[in-house]
């Protein structure tokens, strides 16, 4: 797969850039509905895509191998599901041909959350969330 076809992988939905805690003692991860300072929450993409491992360290750069691995990431992420032998699902921007599709189908960030520009480091833990995907 080339690097084109993998980035095209992506259906959007910015799950990725929300910002979790962990437990540390428990090594749980906790979801919060505060996103990156760098997405842009109406595209659901990256600002700053090209520098974002630069401008935020702990950002990570999906790989298949991370894809495999990443266990936080959303059970709807089409790289997960790839790498756990599903298929996309049906609103994919893949499938349906529209970049809308994703946000149609509830599936994205869109309108649901925060920047953490917005929200001061000890508030975190008062937007934590479970997030239900389609």
């Amino acid at each position: 797969m080339s690097q084109e076809q993998w980035e095209s992988l992506c259906d959007g939905c910015a799950q990725c850039c929300r910002i979790k805690l962990e437990d540390e003692d428990a090594g749980a991860l906790a979801e919060t509905a505060v996103v990156c300072a760098l997405l842009d929450q109406e595209s659901c993409r990256c600002s700053a895509y090209e520098t974002r491992s630069i401008r935020v360290p702990d950002c990570v750069t999906l790989t298949p191998e991370a894809a495999r691995t990443l266990t936080w990431m959303p059970e709807s992420c089409a790289y997960r599901r790839l790498a756990e032998g599903r298929g996309l699902p049906d609103w994919h921007p893949l499938i349906t041909g529209d970049p809308e599709s994703v946000h149609e189908a509830g599936a994205s960030v869109r309108g649901q959350v925060l920047s953490e520009d917005a929200v001061h480091p000890d508030d975190l833990e008062a937007h934590i969330i479970r997030w239900v995907t389609p």
